[in-house]
């Protein structure tokens, strides 16, 4: 029937982690931790991505009142604009603005290389951005699917070009950390594999469908921070990467309309879908959490046990790579 939700669940997925990913999601324990808990980050040079609406936006403002410089990397000058007055008027603190297309990989270079020449070093990148289930004809600009194209590789490229200023941020660190904080979703557990051959636009792709597209990129968010993680963190650098929990957000606008209406009374107001990020991007327990998987609110969960696939982590990191010099060798 057309209109109708259909979810491409693999059988090894239907477990236990993903009933518990599910009851984690709706009916998490109250939260130990608190954006009152969160330290003077006074010299503390923070991007988070996706910060003109939603739970970017209720991230930044946590930082700012607690006296971070935070740049907003978004698409949109005047939602940026807008953003950034609110949150003056909020906190007296004022956010700068750093244009990023993540679904531009010729933007992302342009945002990095702009943010490179402002700033000497990052102490916190928060990979917050994302799409949700767009209708299966929208592609990046680059021609790849656009869940995959703005969550993953957008995201792997921003943070690739940022990595040697997350390692000077670990130098001005008390704690000689700096964090990468992977936003992901409880549909990383809704798969086990990552299927090449639907990340650009093949007829495979559009019989894969928009959600299990969706749970496809937010499992690849996954696997890319266990593996920056992996290849950093004996440099200082702590990649974590988290389920925000249900979440009222743009997130679902192009959401099955008899879905959302289901899904609206499972979702929570949009300052807790920012907890746990803040909670892995500031606080000193976070600095110790490299390659955790953070559920609702602020606690260390289980993930798709798919994601500890050191094969398969090499084979989505191979992917990115050749993606980005293919993109570096057409723009010389």
């Amino acid at each position: 029937m057309a209109g109708l939700v259909t979810l491409d669940v693999t059988a090894p997925a239907i477990t236990m982690g993903l009933v518990q990913s599910m009851y984690d999601e709706s009916l998490p324990p109250r939260s130990s931790f608190s954006t009152k808990d969160i330290p003077d980050l006074s010299g503390k040079v923070i991007i988070v991505t996706g910060a003109n609406t939603g739970i970017g936006k209720e991230t930044a403002r946590a930082l700012l009142v607690h006296n971070a410089k935070v740049y907003i990397a978004c698409r949109h000058p005047e939602k940026a604009a807008q953003t950034i007055k609110d949150l003056k008027k909020d906190t007296e603190k004022e956010a700068l603005f750093l244009k990023l297309d993540l679904g531009n990989l010729k933007s992302v270079k342009v945002a990095a290389e702009e943010f490179i020449a402002k700033e000497k070093e990052l102490h916190v990148l928060f990979n917050n951005a994302g799409v949700m289930t767009p209708p299966i004809s929208q592609l990046t600009a680059q021609g790849y699917d656009l869940q995959f194209g703005t969550n993953v590789l957008g995201h792997f490229y921003f943070t690739k070009l940022l990595i040697p200023l997350l390692l000077a941020g670990t130098k001005s660190s008390p704690d000689g950390k700096a964090r990468i904080v992977n936003t992901s979703s409880s549909a990383s557990i809704w798969t086990d594999k990552i299927d090449f051959n639907t990340l650009s636009d093949t007829a495979a792709r559009k019989r894969k469908g928009p959600y299990a597209l969706y749970f496809q990129s937010k499992l690849g968010n996954v696997l890319v921070s266990n593996e920056y993680a992996r290849r950093y963190g004996n440099q200082g650098i702590v990649s974590t990467s988290l389920n925000p929990g249900n979440i009222q957000s743009e997130l679902v606008r192009y959401m099955n309309p008899v879905a959302l209406f289901f899904a609206k009374f499972a979702l929570w107001e949009t300052r807790y879908g920012a907890l746990t990020q803040l909670w892995a991007g500031t606080s000193p327990e976070g600095a110790e959490l490299n390659g955790e998987y953070l559920i609702p609110w602020a606690r260390v969960g289980t993930g798709n046990k798919i994601a500890q696939d050191l094969k398969l982590r090499e084979d989505v990191w191979n992917w990115l790579e050749e993606q980005i010099a293919k993109s570096e060798s057409t723009s010389m």
